[in-house]
C-alpha cells in the first residue's frame, strides 16, 4: 500500500517541477524583456555602458533596445544649465572685486558621452565653477576699478569668450553670461563718494563762474547803450530846444500858481511876465 503511494506520488512530484521550472523560465524572460528596452526622457541623452566601459554611441530621445545585464544606460541632462556664484578678484588698479555671475550652459548633446568618460556627472564642481573663477579674475585683472562699472557690457563680453574656450574643451556649450553684480571695498566706495561730490561742487562752482562772466558782461553793455544813448542826445540838443523846456517850465510853474503872493516879507515879490507866452 505505501509502495503504491510512492509511485503516484512521483509524478505529481514532477509535474511540481515542471510547472515551477516554467514559471521560472516565464519570469526570468519577463526580466529580460523589461532590461531590454531602456527609454530616454526629453532633454537627455543616453551613455551606453557596456560591462563598465563607455560605448560610442549616445542615445537620443524614447525607446531604445540593449543588451540585457550586459548594457547599462546612464541618462545626462542636455537643457540649460545655470550656475551662479561670486567670484573675488583684483583689478588693474589692485582694488578688491567681488563679481556676482550668473552663467547658463548646456553640453554638448553629440558628444556628452566623452563627458562622462573623461569628467562623470560632477562636472559642474569640478569644471564649471572653476572655469567661471578663472575666467572673471583674468579678464578683472585687465580694468581699474571704475572701468568695470563703465565698460560693463566689454567686460561681460570678454569674460564670455574666455569662458566659452575653457568649457568646449570639456564638450560643454557656453549660451549666455550675465554679471548681476559688482562689489567693492568700503573705502573704495567712500572715495567714489567723495570724487562724485567733488566733481559736482566743480560744476556748480564752473556755472556760477559763466553767470558772473555773463552778468557782468550784461551791465558793461548795459553801460555801453546807456553812454551811446546820453552820446545820441547831447548831439540832438540845440537853442531852439533849449528855449522850447524854459517855456515849458514857466507854463508849469503857473499852472501850479494858486493866484496869492508869498506872506514873506523882505523878499522880492516874483515877477512872471505873462505876456512873454503870447
Amino acid at each position: 500500500m505505501d509502495s503504491e503511494k510512492v509511485v503516484n506520488m512521483v509524478p505529481k512530484m514532477k509535474m511540481s517541477k515542471s510547472f515551477i521550472t516554467f514559471g521560472l523560465v516565464i519570469v526570468l524572460l519577463v526580466i529580460l524583456a523589461l532590461d531590454a528596452f531602456v527609454i530616454v526622457n526629453a532633454g537627455q541623452r543616453g551613455i551606453v555602458l557596456q560591462l563598465g566601459a563607455v560605448r560610442p554611441i549616445v542615445l537620443t530621445e524614447g525607446l531604445h533596445f540593449k543588451i540585457p545585464f550586459v548594457q547599462s544606460v546612464v541618462p545626462m541632462e542636455v537643457r540649460v544649465q545655470k550656475s551662479q556664484s561670486e567670484q573675488t578678484a583684483a583689478s588693474k588698479d589692485l582694488q578688491i572685486v567681488t563679481t556676482t555671475v550668473a552663467v547658463n550652459f548646456h553640453l554638448d548633446p553629440i558628444q556628452v558621452n566623452k563627458l562622462y568618460q573623461n569628467v562623470g556627472l560632477s562636472y559642474g564642481e569640478r569644471i564649471v565653477d572653476p572655469a567661471i573663477g578663472e575666467a572673471v579674475k583674468a579678464i578683472t585683472a585687465q580694468y581699474t576699478a571704475e572701468e568695470l562699472i563703465s565698460k560693463r557690457s566689454e567686460v561681460s563680453a570678454k569674460i564670455k569668450e574666455t569662458l566659452a574656450s575653457k568649457l568646449a574643451t570639456y564638450y560643454m556649450v557656453l549660451d549666455e553670461i550675465n554679471i548681476t553684480e559688482f562689489k567693492f571695498s568700503q573705502e573704495f566706495n567712500n572715495a567714489i563718494e567723495q570724487k562724485q561730490i567733488a566733481e559736482q561742487q566743480a560744476l556748480k562752482a564752473n556755472l556760477d563762474l559763466q553767470r558772473i562772466e555773463i552778468e557782468a558782461k550784461q551791465k558793461v553793455e548795459q553801460a555801453k547803450a546807456e553812454a551811446e544813448s546820453l552820446r545820441l542826445q547831447k548831439q540832438e540838443v540845440t537853442p531852439e530846444l533849449v528855449q522850447l523846456r524854459e517855456i515849458e517850465a514857466k507854463i508849469k510853474a503857473i499852472e501850479k500858481w494858486d493866484g496869492k503872493l508869498p506872506n514873506v516879507t523882505g523878499g522880492a515879490v516874483p515877477f512872471i511876465d505873462v505876456n512873454s507866452g503870447q
